[in-house]
């Protein structure tokens, strides 16, 4: 039997350190699931491990993409499976490891089926979108889709807020003339694999803490120049994350660098909050304080080969 070991948690609680340590102690190759580190263009803002760490253990699926390329989590996931099926050859155990909760989902369980949308849908919803703001997009959905809209609204609010969900959810009912909802469980998905899903966390003012100094250190290692060569391109879907557009706009002299710097730290709080709900959800996740002593982390996962 094949095993995936998933370590999950928030942004900059370690989980690259403790996937490395893993990497060398099951003597695997690590799959990086974070949806930010695809983009070679992207590296400072996106905590991309560094020439050690790198160096330290096989990774897979970092800086492995151009931003000018379209590419989504249903190709993220068929390209994981298909590179997990060649590393199982070599070894029953491999890794896993990221912050972008949908990209893990998709790898350990896939995804519904939905239908084609015809592009002109999806522009139509763009144009709506910024005549009137996120407000236009969940009036939308509460129509379209009542039950859908009324699930995230008790499950997980903040969703309602994040244009680019939403945007899909609203293309998907205008495009199909069918809810959103209607898609969802439609498709059994088969693994080869059983997953060992590793949780890390601590208390949140260390959290914030952590956050608050890697910013700091990014800009120390020059996020600001990343963020200046970036600016021609500022509207592909791959900027439009923490860290770039708080720098687009001071550059764009919109506000100061101290509060871009600030405004960065604050949404990357935010982020891992919104990080921490979505993986303490998932099923049998075994969660350890960031600072456990690697062995006990070890010992758990032996116990579940």
């Amino acid at each position: 039997m094949n095993y995936l070991i998933t370590i999950i948690g928030p942004t900059a609680i370690g989980k690259t350190a403790l996937s490395i340590q893993l990497a060398h102690y099951f003597n695997c190759e690590i799959l990086s699931c974070d949806s930010r580190q695809f983009f070679k263009e992207m590296r400072i803002g996106t905590a991309v491990p560094n020439t050690e760490e790198l160096a330290a253990a096989t990774h897979h699926f970092i800086q492995n993409k151009t931003i000018h390329e379209a590419y989504s989590v249903g190709d993220f996931e068929e390209e994981a499976l298909a590179k997990l099926d060649t590393l199982f050859q070599k070894n029953s155990v491999q890794i896993m490891v990221g912050g972008s909760g949908l990209y893990v989902d998709a790898v350990l369980k896939g995804f519904d089926s939905f239908p084609d949308i015809e592009a002109s849908v999806r522009n139509q919803i763009n144009t709506r979108y910024d005549i009137e703001g996120i407000s236009y997009l969940q009036e939308q959905l509460q129509t379209l889709d009542p039950n859908y809209y009324q699930a995230i609204l008790t499950d997980n609010p903040q969703t309602l807020q994040n244009p680019q969900r939403m945007k899909r959810f609203i293309e998907v009912c205008l495009g199909s003339g069918k809810p959103y909802s209607s898609f969802i469980g439609k498709r059994k998905n088969t693994r080869n694999f059983i997953p060992i899903i590793i949780g890390l966390e601590a208390e949140r003012t260390i959290m914030y803490e952590r956050i608050n100094t890697r910013v700091d250190l990014m800009l120390q290692e020059g996020l600001l120049n990343e963020v200046q060569q970036l600016a021609p391109y500022k509207s592909l879907n791959a900027l439009q994350t923490v860290g770039y557009r708080e720098l687009f706009d001071c550059l764009e002299g919109k506000t100061t660098l101290d509060f871009a710097v600030e405004e960065i730290k604050k949404n990357t709080r935010r982020f891992a909050k919104r990080q921490i709900t979505w993986f303490k959800r998932t099923e049998n996740a075994k969660w350890f304080d960031y600072k456990t002593n690697i062995q006990e982390i070890i010992n758990y996962i032996k116990l579940q080969l």
